[in-house]
């Protein structure tokens, strides 16, 4: 028998409204900063790779340590704010994907376990339209639309489309 319920922690409704608005209160609060950037756009300013993320910081350090070096012309104060943010909007990055990959993770779980349910109940149906019971034959011909051709011993239990 297949392993199910995998996950079985699920949101409040109070938790899932705190969610859903502490997600419009970020997007409200970076509303400000957000910009969206056409393809083209991307292609043009691109983003720096880790050896120019090192130049950036190492010029950086310089500015701080012997601004005596650093050009004149360059703007330090807007420099240091666009450092400041880089750094900031790095740290939300970070910590978003990391809830990203453990919001799909958890997603995963509950879909699996809906799956398995689903692939149970297809087997009841197949199992109670043998049996001439009224409805499961309708059924069964809806859900076998979900599934690639099988042989007759198979077709209770499809394979899983990953």
């Amino acid at each position: 028998m297949a392993l199910t319920n995998l996950n079985n922690t699920h949101l409040t409704e109070a938790q899932l409204t705190e969610a859903q608005t502490a997600l419009t209160s970020l997007e409200t609060a970076m509303a400000a900063i957000i910009v969206n950037l056409s393809a083209e756009d991307r292609q043009k300013y691109g983003s720096i790779n880790e050896q120019n993320k090192l130049l950036v910081n190492k010029v950086s350090d310089y500015k701080k340590n012997q601004p005596a070096l650093s050009a004149s012309e360059i703007d330090w104060e807007e420099f240091d704010r666009d450092f400041a943010s880089r750094k900031n909007y790095e740290g939300f990055i970070t910590r978003l994907e990391s809830l990203i990959t453990r919001l799909k993770s958890a997603k995963t779980l509950h879909d699996y376990d809906n799956y398995q349910a689903a692939l149970i109940d297809y087997a009841y149906t197949a199992y109670k339209a043998g049996t001439a019971s009224p409805g499961f034959e309708v059924k069964q011909n809806e859900l076998k639309q979900f599934f690639g051709k099988s042989t007759k011993t198979d077709e209770a239990f499809p394979k899983e489309n990953k």
